[in-house]
């Protein structure tokens, strides 16, 4: 595009500021109150009403105490204390207080019985205080809800989230570290039956507001469910637009058959675990060759119609250095790749137990990201590229106001905590593969102001949509955007995102077909969301998040935090209990057992043929070695090793020394015929025929 469209579009810029001041006044003028849409029993808020939790430094907080909840946890599990005592009492809870110390935020917090911890919340104090300062405040209180909000001092209470999260089974066909909820190791098969996954997508609708939610199968790795396709095919039924899988890819990269079945009953998303570029940097799943699984499985589904959400559990010394190398990825894919997680790893499941020199070794925080984001790709100013994902619940609020009171469903809306979750948008052009960040010639801050006043105003859609194109139009810089961008690509992005004028992108509702599909896809700009989602963990754990927690789990027990579900008081181990479908051998004599890639084995695939772009010096490189360097366990399974061997070694020295005591000062004789400590320590267990050497399987 040449200067001189850029300059005339500049011209445009300046005439919508002072078209805007005309508007700002008169809109001003007399504001209409907010209508009670048909999917709340509530009325809108005004920005003023929004509420928002203590923020800022210092501050005192409700926490958990990492030793105290997992002796009551397994008090609960064992029958010893009933689970109802987590409705009525504060199980294990503490006062936290967070704090400024060297230049970092960290939580700190003294238990009477297990003493003092200590973690940090942020490397960063500017960029945390950004986030807390441009947050809107929470969502509209979640009403009509008793049924299947009630976890006490967990309980979800503002909002209905953003993706309601539905474990289909606990079987895995891997055997990762990390894994959050210790998938393959405990002892029994919990697996929901057609019946129960029916009733839960039928209660999520209940509540009110009643929001535009994804719902996400995930387990475990939900495609082993027998139900996985109809699921899928129910949730679009009964009116969700967004249906998800979080999984490992291995079936779809097994089975172009599998992926075809999954996107015509409605599949629109595959949240794709995947932890770096390169089988070394993906070394740490023990699968021989995991990357080329994750190529092939992303080749399958984007040919299928599926959209490929890479998710990466992001740990100090595992993969923080594959954080750039994902996002080239992703540069050099635009137009299969839109949208990228980033999971700061939580250290719970697998890893609850975890010692303080590896915790503190391998933390990794929001705060990380953003700079490793802009240190190993140039791209994004922490202070002024990212922004909590709450940000956007202000645009929700628009897209609510213009759809009017009858829309059955309110939009998506993400209105979590602010040290939740934060994201960064690229526009890319797909012909060139140029990218700059949105926010570098948009300014988000003000436009989230103006979209406020709109908001407040409450004028009908036509005066809205306007006043949001007025709004967009003067904080736009058309001489810092993408070289080919103009003006009306501005204006359709944010219309295909909210679905504003009513105008045709592609269907994204249940009778959506390829042709949408591909008129979706055909658009030259890419619209890159990379999110950043920190779960909580016993360490770090705050209950002003869970209160409004955008992305619950659904269970035999109610909508539970994801939080609370997995790392909080850890829902998920008592009620997956309590629900269990059978214990392993009896599973096993019905069933059989499913095949686990482990110990470095190899995935069988059909073809190992795809289209996507590599950059091979990213391929090559080498796995991160440096806890290696500092001596550092890699993981919960190295670390109990490494424990084992060091009890060992001190039995066998405490037995010398009572040998030297007796001898040297008891005067004692040697007894002959006696065997050394290391002579009778147990010899390692051996692998079972049906399971690769060197890892443990279900039950162990």
């Amino acid at each position: 595009m040449s200067k001189a469209v850029k300059y005339a579009e500049r011209a445009v810029t300046i005439a919508a500021q002072g078209a805007w001041s005309v508007f700002e006044k008169l809109n001003s003028i007399r504001p209409n109150p907010s209508f009670t849409p048909k999917w709340s029993d509530k009325p809108l808020l005004k920005s003023w009403q929004k509420e928002k939790p203590p923020l800022g430094w210092p501050r005192t907080t409700d926490s958990l105490c990492p030793k105290c909840v997992p002796e009551i946890r397994q008090q609960i599990i064992d029958g010893k204390l009933p689970h109802e005592i987590l409705l009525n009492e504060k199980v294990g809870e503490i006062k936290a207080q967070i704090i400024e110390r060297d230049g970092r935020i960290l939580m700190v917090k003294d238990c009477p019985k297990h003493g003092h911890f200590e973690d940090v919340m942020s490397i960063d104090t500017a960029f945390f205080r950004h986030l807390e300062e441009v947050f809107p405040g929470r969502d509209i209180r979640a009403h009509n809800d008793d049924k299947l909000h009630n976890h006490g001092t967990s309980t979800v209470t503002h909002g209905r989230g953003s993706v309601l999260t539905i474990d289909l089974t606990n079987r895995c066909n891997m055997m990762c570290d990390p894994c959050f909820m210790d998938a393959n190791q405990v002892g029994f098969v919990h697996e929901l039956t057609w019946d129960e996954i029916k009733q839960m997508l039928d209660n999520a609708i209940t509540i009110k507001p009643r929001r535009q939610m994804s719902v996400q199968f995930s387990g475990g790795e939900p495609t082993l469910s027998p139900y996985f396709l109809d699921a899928v095919a129910y949730a679009r039924k009964v009116g969700y637009n967004s249906v998800q899988a979080a999984t490992n890819g291995i079936e779809f990269a097994k089975s172009k058959e599998l992926c075809r079945a999954a996107a015509e009953a409605g599949l629109r998303y595959a949240y794709l675990q995947f932890d770096g570029i390169g089988n070394a940097a993906n070394s740490h799943r023990k699968v021989g060759n995991l990357f080329d699984v994750k190529l092939q499985a992303i080749h399958n589904l984007h040919e299928a119609g599926v959209d490929i959400v890479p998710v990466t559990t992001i740990i100090n010394g595992i993969n923080n250095e594959q954080v750039g190398h994902i996002i080239q990825f992703a540069l050099d894919n635009p137009k299969k790749i839109n949208f990228l997680s980033f999971q700061p790893v939580s250290f719970t499941g697998r890893d609850e137990g975890i010692s303080d020199e590896r915790r503190l070794a391998q933390r990794y925080t929001l705060s990380h990201m953003a700079h490793d984001v802009k240190n190993q790709t140039g791209l994004g100013e922490p202070t002024r590229d990212w922004f909590p994902i709450s940000f956007m619940s202000t645009f929700s609020d628009w897209a609510d106001l213009v759809h009017g009171p009858n829309h059955e469903w309110g939009q998506l809306s993400c209105g979590c905590h602010p040290n939740c979750g934060i994201g960064m948008a690229l526009m890319i052009d797909k012909e060139t593969r140029e990218a700059v960040p949105v926010t570098a010639f948009l300014n988000a801050d003000r436009l989230a102001k103006d979209m406020a006043k709109i908001n407040d105003a409450a004028r009908g859609k036509t005066l809205s949509v306007i006043g949001a194109a007025l709004a967009l139009l003067r904080n736009y810089d058309p001489r810092k955007s993408p070289t080919h961008f103009r003006i009306v690509d501005l204006l359709q992005k944010f219309d295909k995102c909210f679905g504003a004028t009513g105008r045709n992108y592609g269907k994204v509702t249940g009778d959506r077909t390829m042709a949408d599909i591909e008129k979706r896809r055909a658009d030259r700009w890419n619209f890159l969301f990379i999110a950043g989602m920190w779960f909580q963990d016993l360490f770090n754990y705050d209950f002003r998040r869970t209160e409004q927690c955008i992305i619950p789990y659904a269970t035999q027990e109610g909508e539970i935090s994801f939080c609370a579900y997995n790392t909080g008081i850890g829902w998920r181990n008592i009620i997956e209990k309590m629900h269990m479908t059978a214990t392993l051998t009896k599973w096993y004599e019905e069933h059989g057992r499913h095949e686990i890639f482990a110990g470095g084995k190899r995935v069988g695939m059909e073809s190992a043929q795809h289209t996507l772009i590599l950059n091979q010096e990213h391929v090559d490189a080498a796995a991160n070695n440096s806890l290696d360097k500092l001596g550092i366990a890699k993981n919960a399974r190295e670390e109990k090793l490494r424990a084992r061997e060091a009890k060992l070694k001190q039995d066998a020295e405490n037995a010398r020394m009572a040998k030297l005591y007796r001898e040297h000062v008891l005067g004692e004789k040697p007894v002959e015929g006696l065997v050394s400590i290391d002579a009778i320590a147990p010899a390692p267990k051996p692998a079972r025929a049906s399971e690769p050497a060197g890892e443990p399987v279900m039950g162990d």
